[in-house]
C-alpha cells in the first residue's frame, strides 16, 4: 500500500523551516540578490536550527534528516530565497562524498564545522572545470604523490561557495588517459599553500549565492586527507549526484511555488476591463497548469527522496525529479511574469528576481540533456512500462 502521510516529526520541520524562510529570508531577499551578499547573522541563525548541514548526522552536530525530509525543507529554504538557500544547500552536495566514503576520522573533523552556530563553516563541491562540465570524466586538475602527501594542480570553475569555503572536496585525476579510472577525491583545506580563489562570477540569479573560481597550485594534501581512492572517485560523484538531485528537484519546487503565490494573488487584485483578471479564463488557465505541475513535481521529488533515504537504487527516480521539476521551475516563473504583465518586468516585483532564479536549475548539479541523457540510457535496458514488476 502506498502510503502519502507525512509524518508528524516531517510536518514539523517544514513548518519551522518555512516560518524561518517566512520570517528572515524573505525580507531581505531582494537586497541580498542587489547587493549579491550573503548575510552572516541570517546564516547563524540558521546553523543554530540545523538548516546549514541538513544531511550531517546528528552524531556529529548536524541536523540529522534522510533525503527526503532534507528535500522537503530545501523546497521550504527556496521558496524564501534561492540564493541564500544555494550556498545553504551547498554545504549538503560538499559532504555527501564525506558521507559516502570517508572514514570516521574524516567525518568527525570536518562535519561539525558547518554546525557551530557561533561560527559556521561553509564547503564546497570541487568538480567542474572549465573544459569539463557534463563531461565529468574529463577532468584535468592533477594529482601526483610526494613523499606524506599528495599534491594537487589545476583550476576549478563555477564552484558554489568557493570563496567562502573552510573546506573543499575536490576530484582530481592521477592519469587523464584512464579517464573515470583515474580520478581520486580529497578533502582541500581552503588553509592549504597554493589554494587561491580566481574570479568570482557576476550572476543572472542566486546572486546571494558566493560563486568563484578555486585555484589549486602546487596544493600538499596531507595522506590523512586521501578521501577517495583513484578508480573509485568517479562513482562517488556519481552517487552523491545522486543523492543530491531530489534536492535540487525540490528547490526547483519551491521556486515555483513562491512565484505561482504571487502570480495568484495578483491575479485576484488586478482589475482589467471590470474584473480581477484571475476571471479570465486565459489566465485562470494559465494558474491551474502552474498548480497541477508543481503538485506533479513535488510527487515526483518525494518520491525520489524516498527511496534515497531507504537505500534505494534512485539514479532513474532522481534524474525523473530533477529534469521535470527545472523545466516546471523555468515554465511556471515566466508565466507568472506573464500574468503580472509589465509590472512583472520590474525589479520591485519578486516573480522577476523568480523567473532569474529559475533558469540554474535546469543547469546545476546536471543539466536537463544530461538527465535525459541518464534516463534514457536506463530505458536501454526496459522491455515493458508495466509498472508492478
Amino acid at each position: 500500500m502506498v502510503d502519502f502521510e507525512l509524518t508528524d516529526e516531517q510536518k514539523a520541520i517544514c513548518k519551522t523551516v518555512h516560518e524561518f524562510a517566512l520570517n528572515e529570508m524573505r525580507p531581505v531577499a531582494l537586497e541580498c540578490d542587489k547587493e549579491g551578499k550573503l548575510p552572516e547573522d541570517l546564516v547563524k541563525k540558521a546553523a543554530a536550527m540545523g538548516l546549514t548541514a541538513l544531511a550531517v548526522p546528528e552524531e556529529y552536530d548536524g541536523g540529522g534528516m534522510d533525503q527526503l525530509t532534507s528535500a522537503m525543507a530545501t523546497e521550504e529554504l527556496f521558496w524564501g530565497c534561492a540564493g541564500i538557500a544555494t550556498s545553504l544547500g551547498a554545504n549538503n552536495l560538499a559532504i555527501t562524498p564525506i558521507l559516502i566514503a570517508g572514514n570516521e576520522e574524516q567525518k568527525k573533523k570536518y562535519l561539525p564545522r558547518l554546525c557551530d552556530p557561533e561560527n559556521p563553516k561553509f564547503a564546497a563541491f570541487g568538480l567542474t572545470e572549465p573544459g569539463a562540465g557534463s563531461d565529468a570524466a574529463s577532468i584535468s586538475t592533477t594529482v601526483t604523490e610526494e613523499g606524506d602527501y599528495y599534491v594537487l594542480n589545476g583550476q576549478k570553475c563555477f564552484i558554489t561557495n568557493g570563496g567562502i569555503a573552510d573546506f573543499y572536496t575536490i576530484f582530481a585525476t592521477f592519469d587523464k588517459s584512464k579517464k573515470y579510472g583515474g580520478i581520486a577525491g580529497f578533502i582541500v583545506e581552503r588553509s592549504y599553500e597554493g589554494v587561491s580563489i580566481g574570479k568570482k562570477e557576476d550572476k543572472m540569479g542566486i546572486r546571494a549565492s558566493n560563486t568563484t573560481e578555486v585555484i589549486l597550485d602546487n596544493v600538499k594534501v596531507p595522506k590523512e586527507n586521501y578521501m577517495v581512492p583513484m578508480g573509485q572517485g568517479f562513482y562517488v560523484v556519481m552517487q552523491t549526484l545522486d543523492l543530491t538531485r531530489a534536492g535540487v528537484a525540490a528547490a526547483s519546487i519551491g521556486v515555483a511555488r513562491a512565484a505561482f503565490e504571487e502570480a495568484l494573488k495578483y491575479a485576484k487584485e488586478r482589475v482589467q476591463f471590470g474584473k480581477p483578471i484571475m476571471a479570465q479564463q486565459a489566465i485562470s488557465f494559465m494558474l491551474a497548469d502552474m498548480a497541477m505541475k508543481i503538485e506533479a513535481g513535488r510527487r515526483l521529488y518525494q518520491y525520489a527522496g524516498w527511496k534515497a533515504s531507504k537505500g534505494l537504487p534512485c539514479s532513474l527516480e532522481s534524474s525523473y525529479a530533477k529534469a521535470f521539476c527545472s523545466d516546471v521551475c523555468v515554465e511556471v516563473t515566466i508565466n507568472a511574469v506573464q500574468v503580472h504583465g509589465g509590472y512583472g518586468y520590474m525589479k520591485e516585483y519578486l516573480v522577476e528576481k523568480l523567473m532569474r532564479d529559475a533558469k540554474i536549475m535546469q543547469i546545476y548539479e546536471g543539466t536537463s540533456q544530461i538527465q535525459r541523457l541518464v534516463i534514457a540510457g536506463n530505458l536501454m535496458g526496459v522491455t515493458d512500462a508495466y509498472p508492478w514488476n
